[in-house]
């Protein structure tokens, strides 16, 4: 891919190319499934993921010798935007997928590298990440399910919640806990792949949430599921630097491109409606006061793309970027949740019927707050890089692996 300014949010040709590529499938394959997606909320969208899945996107950061685009963030970001702009169960359902694709660029072994890497970039494989439990939220050193070994494997126990894609992944990437934090402190948790098929292992029935219908968000539990050692991601300890790498580096800017997908949605529904609208000879959109909400609403989208797009440029050329990540996923979230409040009003009685879209958009960008940290925790981490206490910086640590023009040795 070619290089680019990290000032500007323009694309060039190339990324230009894939973005109108994007767009033809989704007006193709996306935009039609949403009302049958809206209507049977209780479904979870299989075919979708597949054929997403089929056009090898779940591979984008995955470099060439194992099959992938090695396309890059910029890349992953512009086609999760995309899809979210046609639906947020459809970026949901790409960003989720992409999310565990860090745990085994960044920390697997070569073997694990070289026979799952090739199955999820051809799409055969499709991955979850299992970190996040019902009285533990954010506070990942206080999770209770455990691995415990026994001879040459290990047994899982436990249970695990708001796992995007719970349904459909083949493999879960699981963070469990194998010692106590008292006496291994940051060291006490492990990762691990678990086959969707492992005896032992419940997915529990798809419930359907506020927004995002069609889209798998359920609960793992884990009865005395037996794995072997080979399914250990990096080394026994590694648990937490696994979690947090891959909710900065992938979760953060994943989450904002649906955000801001979904919010140039919101942006299209409103001003769709003030144009389309008659009042007093003209439009609604002629009015004063409604066009400074408007240019409101444009102000936050278009800073929140150039977020967006400086923070994963940045990613992509091996530069510290990890508070341009966290700050992108907070705005983006927060930017489009105001600009739907703004359409919501603009559209009056209107924005209420089920059968607008604007309803939709409005529950689906709900669901980017809570995932890889709330906007408080955030704002802690943000905190910390300007008060000179940061945690370890992801993107400078992994530049090498994470950076768009990494050779394929530094890769494996």
């Amino acid at each position: 891919m070619p290089t680019m300014s990290s000032t500007t949010p323009d694309l060039t040709p190339d990324y230009e190319a894939l973005v109108q590529h994007f767009d033809e499938f989704a007006t193709a394959e996306v935009t039609p499934r949403v009302q049958r997606m809206e209507s049977s909320p209780h479904t979870v969208e299989r075919d979708l993921a597949l054929l997403m899945a089929e056009q090898g996107w779940f591979g984008a950061t995955i470099p060439r010798q194992y099959g992938g685009m090695h396309a890059g963030h910029l890349a992953k970001t512009l086609v999760i935007q995309r899809m979210a702009r046609a639906s947020g169960a459809a970026g949901a359902i790409l960003q989720a997928s992409q999310l565990p694709v860090s745990m085994i660029i960044h920390f697997g072994s070569d073997e694990q590298k070289a026979l799952l890497l090739p199955q999820v970039s051809s799409g055969d494989t499709l991955l979850s990440i299992a970190v996040s439990e019902e009285e533990t939220g954010s506070h990942v050193l206080g999770m209770e399910t455990t691995a415990r070994r026994d001879g040459s494997d290990w047994i899982i126990d436990g249970s695990k919640v708001h796992i995007g894609n719970s349904h459909i992944a083949h493999l879960h990437c699981v963070v469990a806990r194998t010692d106590s934090a008292e006496q291994a402190g940051s060291r006490a948790l492990t990762a691990f792949f678990v086959e969707h098929d492992r005896d032992g292992l419940t997915v529990e029935p798809h419930r359907p949430a506020l927004g995002l219908h069609g889209f798998s968000f359920g609960k793992l539990t884990f009865d005395g599921v037996r794995i072997p050692e080979t399914n250990v991601i990096g080394e026994v300890g590694d648990g937490k630097d696994i979690a947090y790498s891959s909710s900065i580096l992938y979760g953060r800017p994943n989450l904002a491109a649906v955000s801001l997908g979904i919010h140039e949605a919101i942006m299209e529904c409103a001003t769709d409606f003030l144009e389309g609208r008659r009042r007093y000879n003209g439009a609604l959109a002629d009015l004063p006061v409604l066009r400074d909400r408007i240019g409101a609403m444009k102000s936050r989208l278009m800073a929140s793309r150039e977020l967006a797009y400086l923070a994963v440029r940045m990613l992509d050329s091996g530069r510290t970027c990890d508070d341009r990540l966290i700050n992108s996923k907070y705005l983006n979230h927060k930017w489009a949740v105001q600009s739907g409040q703004d359409a919501m009003e603009l559209h009056g009685a209107h924005a209420l019927r089920t059968d607008y879209p604007l309803q939709r958009l409005w529950r689906d960008i709900q669901h980017t707050y809570a995932p890889a940290g709330t906007g408080e925790v955030q704002r802690q981490r943000l905190a910390e890089t300007e008060l000179g206490a940061p945690q370890v910086q992801w993107s400078e640590r992994l530049a090498a692996k994470t950076s768009l023009f990494r050779n394929t040795t530094s890769a494996a």
